[in-house]
């Protein structure tokens, strides 16, 4: 457990809106003008924001992005220890979530640094929300790896997941990506691709991946926030050797590797690894 000692200065992480400005929570205008330092992923995005929202900011302005994330923590960390407050936006949404903050997050945690958040708009959330998909619990898996054997192999491990799993994906990417999931988790499995949400051309389609994968072919622009259904849970599986052996066949029947069926049915089991991999092979 950590306190926090009243002579560091403040972080504040503030959710900026994924569309319209007028979706921006009231207290995010108090903090950046109240602000002694405003870390932002684009400057030039900070000035339409504040223009949008009628303030004039006094304190100085920093860019904070992924090309020098790394090199600007100790700077911002520098000024939150000297006392000051720190706001920190990022393009749209809450900083940290797939966008920069963690790293400075982190180092102000070390070092006994107040962290707060002005809650507001999250892509994550209003893509599940709208989806249709079941809502009571979720995971969200920020971007998929760009090469297609990473992204499979990501995307297998998956397979057998069964909560909601919440995807952000470059527009020019959705096709291939949803051409991953539909082999990966089945082209029967519900999914919704979120496009430009809360924005004027906002669009959710929603249906089987393959019928997404069709529909994606065309093109896909904008924001691209991708839902899709968790695995049907499935039922335990005995700890006999019979039983072991019966389903390591099953999953490989169905498409599995020996080496991922043999793995996820001693995680269904309850027993090691090693175990069942033993039944397997003695047969």
């Amino acid at each position: 457990m950590s306190s926090t000692p009243p002579a560091s200065g403040v972080l504040v992480l503030a959710a900026t809106p994924i569309g319209q400005a007028g979706d921006a929570p009231p207290r995010l205008a108090a903090e950046l003008s109240g602000a002694d330092v405003v870390a932002a992923e684009d400057t030039r995005r900070l000035k339409r924001l504040t223009s949008d929202l009628g303030i004039t900011l006094r304190g100085r302005v920093v860019s904070y992005f992924e090309g020098n994330e790394s090199a600007r923590t100790p700077v911002l960390l520098e000024a939150l220890l000297a006392g000051e407050r720190v706001v920190l936006v990022t393009d749209a949404g809450m900083p940290s979530v797939s966008d920069p903050g963690y790293r400075l997050v982190v180092a102000a945690v070390e070092h006994d640094v107040h962290v707060t958040a002005v809650p507001g708009p999250s892509a994550v959330l209003t893509a599940l929300a709208v989806s249709g998909l079941p809502v009571d619990r979720f995971c969200f898996e920020g971007f998929l790896p760009r090469k297609a054997g990473e992204r499979g192999r990501r995307l297998a491990a998956l397979a057998r997941e069964e909560r909601t799993m919440v995807f952000f994906e470059a527009p020019h990417r959705t096709e291939a990506a949803l051409a991953a999931m539909a082999e990966a988790l089945g082209g029967d499995r519900a999914g919704a691709v979120c496009r430009e949400l809360t924005k004027t051309h906002e669009e959710v389609r929603r249906g089987p991946l393959a019928d997404l994968v069709a529909w994606a072919a065309d093109g896909v622009r904008g924001e691209v926030t991708i839902v899709v259904e968790g695995a049907t849970a499935q039922a335990e599986v005995g700890t006999d050797p019979d039983s072991l052996r019966a389903a390591v066949a099953e999953e490989e029947a169905a498409g599995a590797t020996r080496k991922e069926a043999i793995a996820d049915v001693a995680r269904r089991a309850g027993v090691p690894k090693r175990e069942v991999y033993d039944h397997v092979h003695k047969q």
